[in-house]
């Protein structure tokens, strides 16, 4: 059964291949790397920016591990030179006394003078023996001093690799950590101005427009009606009749104060 679905599974994809070949030639592996990046790219595209942005803090997140390991490997090769540097003094303070007492047994031998401690004598080839091992023993601590040293050396190294990482990894959290907290408060400028833009969008359907509306049209109607008004109130007849006696001759009044009118004037007939 699976033998079987490898076996269409081969064949599927020697097809798709084949027919692949008959529709671009040689240029089809370059269509087929076209292909996928483009839909790598639009994949990449679909995905929020505010997930992109959750998955880099993330990833920031995470640098504290590094950080953590390299601070434990600077601190304990601190502690390990510390110890090893006190004990590099008490090797070299060891083989000072050492090398004084070789140096006056070295001095017996070649004066003959072979008394060791309390006055008593001993052979030449045992002050001889007694010279080798010290002389082996001192050699010994020598070399000691000197692999504890080449030691130390190496740890002050390490210390200082692990401190210019430890500081180069924390000064990119840093970085990383203020340029996703800059982005971020942009994109959040970005859909504030979205949300407003949105939010006047919405109100041009909303019942706010419609009461805009209302107001403007009840504006026009008034100012109809204060037009209308004022053209009734200009074309209206404003006199008011007035009871005059039948014995005032009103017209001889006006002549009496304004004077007669002249001859050549002629009367207005159209009131």
């Amino acid at each position: 059964m699976a033998c079987s679905m490898i076996k269409k599974g081969v064949l599927g994809a020697a097809l798709a291949a084949g027919a692949l070949y008959l529709a671009f030639g040689t240029s089809a592996p370059s269509y087929v790397r076209t292909a996928f990046h483009k839909v790598r790219g639009h994949a990449h595209d679909a995905v929020p920016v505010q997930f992109e942005i959750d998955r880099a803090r993330e990833e920031i997140v995470r640098l504290e591990k590094p950080i953590k390991e390299t601070a434990e490997v600077y601190f304990r090769t601190e502690v390990e030179s510390e110890q090893l540097e006190r004990e590099i003094t008490l090797t070299r303070a060891n083989l000072d006394k050492e090398q004084n007492a070789l140096m006056a047994l070295k001095d017996q031998v070649k004066t003959g003078d072979l008394k060791l401690t309390g006055n008593v004598r001993y052979t030449t080839d045992e002050v001889k023996a007694e010279l080798a091992r010290r002389w082996d023993h001192y050699r010994i601590n020598s070399s000691t001093l000197r692999e504890k040293e080449a030691t130390l050396k190496t740890k002050r190294k390490i210390m200082e690799a692990a401190h210019q990482q430890l500081d180069t990894l924390r000064s990119q959290r840093r970085e990383m950590a203020a340029k996703l907290n800059s982005i971020e408060a942009r994109l959040q400028q970005i859909e504030a101005a979205k949300q407003k833009n949105e939010f006047n969008f919405k109100e041009d359907d909303s019942q706010l427009a419609a009461a805009r509306a209302n107001l403007a049209d009840l504006e026009k109607r008034v100012e109809v009606q204060a037009r209308m008004a004022e053209v009734e109130g200009r074309f209206a007849d404003p006199a008011i009749p007035v009871f005059i006696e039948p014995s005032r001759d009103v017209v001889k009044e006006i002549e009496d104060e304004l004077g007669a009118p002249s001859k050549d004037v002629k009367s207005d007939k159209s009131l």
